[in-house]
């Protein structure tokens, strides 16, 4: 008796996203007459300007920050970045704050260099003191801040002192109370791939991919977030905070998260909002580059999110107080 051969099965094709997209893009033009009248809406409009305005602006600090995270990973040695610091965590908080004076760049750009330190070898502490003052003390940011005030020099002083001294309480923070395992498992696993075999160029070549496109996606995340905030909040609950210096730091601490300004261009944006007191629109400055919807989806796909859901609130709390004290100290608390 022969054995019954079973006759091969077919396989089906798969569906690729490559063939997802070509059909959606069929289906845009098939029905582009439908579905520009259905979106045909102000709302949507104003919306979708945001959205794209808020990833146009951050794309290329985006890209900026993952060509430099590739070239530490590829040429720099872990040696060289521990020299660079004092062994003493506590002592090298303030070094790595001042840092950011090196690295002209917004928030978009300083998370996978971050992360790229702490793969590195970099403690926490440092790494983390200079995700938060990369992108509020650096020199752009600072001209960009001089430029919208022409009337208050004092304002790049006080944005400087504050955002300064919210990264370097965050770091000294994380040396006393910080844990390594709120940090997630690949942003300390992934190195070991990429230092395995392979030429420096082929390192930064893929590492400067995988940040991309894991950044990116967060990046359009944050971008849907700012967006809807701006349509859904009417224009006429700005009006209403002059002359409450309580109430403004309030609002414009919340809107400076909701908002994901960029750090080179929030300035413009705070600066031509009249009647709020000084101190409000430098709280505004201080806490949107450390804490912001954008930043934090950011943060949640670069070190996990128990790392993201303890650390942007704390952060939250200490730019508040950092900007006032800053604010008391060299605007008067005006």
């Amino acid at each position: 008796m022969t054995d019954l051969v079973e006759p091969p099965r077919t396989r089906r094709p798969a569906v690729t996203s490559l063939e997802v997209v070509c059909g959606l893009l069929v289906l845009a033009i098939v029905f582009q007459g439908q579905l520009a009248a259905l979106l045909d809406v102000p709302a949507l409009r104003t919306g979708s300007t945001i959205f794209v305005a808020v990833c146009v602006q951050a794309m290329p600090f985006l890209v900026f920050g993952v060509l430099v995270s590739g070239l530490i990973a590829a040429f720099v040695p872990p040696s060289a970045l521990r020299a660079a610091l004092p062994r003493n965590q506590s002592a090298a908080v303030p070094v790595a704050g001042f840092a950011g004076l090196a690295l002209p760049g917004c928030e978009c750009a300083s998370v996978p260099v971050s992360r790229r330190l702490i793969q590195q070898g970099v403690a926490p502490a440092a790494a983390l003191t200079f995700l938060l003052a990369a992108p509020a003390v650096n020199p752009v940011v600072l001209v960009s801040t001089a430029v919208a005030f022409p009337a208050e020099p004092r304002m790049v002083l006080a944005r400087f002192l504050g955002s300064l001294l919210t990264a370097c309480a965050m770091g000294w923070l994380w040396v006393r109370l910080g844990k390594s395992e709120w940090l997630a498992e690949w942003a300390l696993r992934r190195l070991e791939c990429h230092d395995s075999g392979g030429s420096r160029w082929t390192v930064f070549t893929e590492s400067a991919r995988h940040d991309l496109v894991e950044a990116g996606g967060f990046l359009v995340l944050g971008g849907l977030t700012s967006a809807a905030f701006n349509v859904l909040v009417p224009a006429s609950w700005m009006e209403s905070l002059g002359g409450q210096l309580l109430l403004g730091v309030l609002v414009m601490a919340v809107l400076a998260v909701v908002l994901a300004l960029c750090s080179e261009a929030d300035a413009f944006v705070v600066a031509s909002m009249p009647g709020l007191p000084l101190t409000a629109k430098l709280v505004f400055l201080v806490v949107g580059p450390a804490v912001d919807v954008k930043l934090i989806a950011l943060q949640s796909g670069a070190f996990g999110r128990r790392f993201a859901a303890r650390f942007a609130p704390t952060t939250f709390v200490v730019a508040i107080g950092s900007a006032c004290a800053a604010g008391a100290l060299l605007l008067g608390g005006a």
